[in-house]
C-alpha cells in the first residue's frame, strides 16, 4: 500500500511527574497506551523525544536561592561581582540573580544592547541609530540610558527589565549598579571579580576578559556544579539550562544523560520488539519572527540521545532536482528518476555537490525543534513527543 503521510509527530500525554517517580517505565507506558486507544503502532526508528523538565523533576535536580548564594560567597568572597550579560527573562535569570544577589555585597551589572543574546530588546533600533549610539564602542549608565530612551517595556510580557533587575538586587540588601555595553572588557572598570552569564558565547566571553587581566572569571556553568548542602546541581552545566521553580528555587538542567536515554530505548525494545530512538530535549533552536526572540536559552537542544541520533541529516534537495538536475522530465519518469537519486545517495561520491544545497543541522536540533514546537510550554500535559516516518524518504 502507498503511504500519504510523511513525518508525524503527536503529544503524548503522560501522568504527572514528580520527584523519585520511574520516568523509563512511564514514558514507555503512556505511549504503549497512546498507540493503543489511538490506533496506531510504532516502528523501528520511531523517535521518543522526552523534555528536559519532567526528567529534572523525576531526579528531583532542584537548587534555592540561598543555595546558589553559600556558592556565590564561596566562589566570590570579595562581595563586589560584575555580572555580565545575562539574559532578560523572568523564568531564566531573576532566580538565578535573586540567589547571586544574595551571596554579594554589590553587583555591577553590564547588560548587551539593543538586546539580549536571545533576542530580547531593551531599546528601539532606529531611535539608537537616530541618537548616534555605537553598540561597538558606547558604555550607557543606567541615567543615559533612562535620558536616551526612557522606560522600555518587553514586547510580550511588559516588563522594563532594567528596573525589575535592579529591584531584585536590591532586594537582597546588595548594592547595584547598571550599564549597558558590548565590550566585554569594560566590565573590567568596575570589578576584577566576573561571573558570565550569557549561554552561547560564554567562552569566548570568559576567555577575552582572562586575558584582559582579570582576577577571577567564571560562568554560570561554574555555579552549582556540586551539591550544596544536598541541593541539585549539574556537573557540566551549572546554572545555565535552569527554570524558575518558584520566587525561591530554580530547576536545573537534567543530569540524567545517555545512560537515561538508552534504558528507555532497552524498555522499549523489551516491551515492543522496536528500535526506538530516544532523546531529552529542552527548548527548540527556532527564532520568532514578531518579538525577534530566539527561542534557544538552553545550553543545547539536546543533553542527552540515543547513538541512532548522532549526526547530520543525509538528504537530497527534491526541489533542486526537480527545477534543475531534470528539469526536461515529467510525471512518472521525473519521479522514477528522483527515486533512483534518493536510493542511491549513500554511494553517492558526489553527494554533498549532487544534495543541492540542504541545510547541514544537527538532527537532534531539528528533532527537538519539533518536539518543542508539539509540546509547547503551557497546558498541553504532552512531555513526551512520538516522532514517525522522520527517516523515510519518497523512495521508502
Amino acid at each position: 500500500m502507498t503511504r500519504r503521510t510523511g513525518t508525524t509527530s503527536r503529544g503524548i500525554r503522560t501522568p504527572i511527574i514528580r520527584g523519585g517517580d520511574n520516568l523509563p517505565q512511564i514514558i514507555v507506558d503512556s505511549v504503549m497506551l497512546a498507540a493503543r486507544d489511538e490506533g496506531f503502532t510504532l516502528a523501528d526508528r520511531d523517535v521518543v523525544a522526552v523534555t528536559e523538565s519532567v526528567v529534572a523533576r523525576a531526579e528531583n535536580n532542584y537548587a534555592t536561592c540561598d543555595d546558589i548564594a553559600w556558592d556565590i560567597q564561596r566562589k566570590f568572597p570579595e562581595g563586589r561581582i560584575g555580572v555580565i550579560f545575562p539574559i532578560l527573562s523572568r523564568n531564566r535569570f531573576a532566580v538565578n540573580l535573586r540567589g547571586i544577589a544574595r551571596g554579594a555585597k554589590k553587583i555591577i551589572l553590564q547588560l548587551s544592547y539593543p538586546s539580549d543574546e536571545v533576542g530580547n530588546s531593551l531599546m528601539d533600533l532606529d531611535q539608537m541609530d537616530e541618537k548616534g549610539i555605537d553598540p561597538l564602542k558606547d558604555c550607557l549608565p543606567e541615567a543615559r540610558y533612562r535620558e536616551l530612551f526612557g522606560v522600555n517595556r518587553h514586547t510580550f510580557t511588559g516588563v522594563d527589565y532594567v528596573d525589575f533587575y535592579r529591584e531584585i538586587i536590591e532586594g537582597e540588601q546588595c548594592e547595584a549598579e547598571i550599564i549597558l555595553a558590548n565590550d566585554p572588557l569594560t566590565i573590567l572598570d568596575y570589578s576584577p571579580y566576573v561571573l558570565v552569564c550569557d549561554v552561547h558565547n560564554r567562552e569566548r566571553t570568559k576567555r577575552l576578559i582572562e586575558r584582559a587581566g582579570a582576577s577571577r572569571v567564571l560562568g554560570l556553568d561554574d555555579i552549582l556544579t556540586e551539591s550544596v548542602n544536598g541541593s541539585g546541581f549539574h556537573e557540566q552545566y551549572g546554572l545555565l539550562g535552569s527554570n524558575k521553580a518558584s520566587d525561591e528555587r530554580v530547576k536545573l538542567f537534567p543530569r540524567a544523560g545517555k545512560s537515561f536515554v538508552d534504558a528507555v530505548s532497552d524498555l522499549f525494545q523489551q516491551e515492543t520488539g522496536k528500535h526506538i530512538e530516544v532523546m531529552i530535549y529542552g527548548d527548540g533552536a527556532f527564532k520568532d519572527p514578531v518579538c525577534k526572540i530566539w527561542e534557544l536559552a538552553d545550553p543545547v537542544v539536546s543533553p542527552a540521545f540515543t547513538d541512532g541520533l548522532g549526526g547530520k541529516p543525509r538528504e537530497v534537495k527534491l526541489k533542486y532536482l526537480t527545477d534543475s538536475r531534470f528539469a526536461e522530465l515529467s510525471g512518472q519518469e521525473l519521479e522514477e528518476a528522483i527515486r533512483r537519486v534518493i536510493a542511491g545517495k549513500d554511494q553517492d561520491q558526489d553527494f554533498e555537490t549532487n544534495a543541492g544545497g540542504t541545510t547541514p543541522r544537527q538532527l537532534t536540533d531539528l528533532l527537538g525543534s519539533l518536539a518543542d514546537l508539539t509540546s509547547g510550554s503551557g497546558d498541553k500535559g504532552t512531555p513526551v513527543v512520538l516522532i514517525q516516518g522522520y527517516f523515510d524518504s519518497l523512495a521508502d
